[in-house]
């Protein structure tokens, strides 16, 4: 897996590329408690290049959202294909983090200079 990761403004986008899986879960656990614990305002996951997500790509991210609550700080995913937006549905992790049809709207829920700086880029 393939983790890309942009700043705008105070805000993070992590760009995951391929499946969030018992093999990629751990680094994808590592990369989002680290822009979690960044000290910006928020973190954005963008899930479009996702194709599934097992259990273990879930537990990541709840332990995110918890240490996320702690430090209050934003978590929320954006972008989820069909296949991602209905395991997140059955499991009702849309209780965990906000889940946004497009990364703009993530973006833009954060704060408007990182909007800006999302459109300017």
């Amino acid at each position: 897996m393939d983790i890309d990761e942009v700043s705008f403004g105070n805000a993070i986008v992590l760009y995951p590329d391929g499946r969030l899986d018992q093999d990629t879960a751990d680094l994808f656990q590592k990369r989002l408690l680290k822009a979690v614990s960044s000290g910006r305002d928020g973190v954005v996951v963008d899930f479009s290049k996702i194709p599934y997500i097992s259990s273990v790509g879930l537990r990541a991210i709840m332990i995110a959202a918890k240490q996320s609550k702690a430090g209050n700080v934003s978590l929320s995913v954006a972008a989820l294909p069909p296949v991602v937006n209905e395991i997140f549905e059955i499991s009702r992790f849309s209780y965990v983090v906000t889940i946004f049809e497009n990364l703009k709207d993530a973006v833009g829920a954060l704060s408007d200079d990182a909007l800006t700086a999302f459109n300017a880029g």
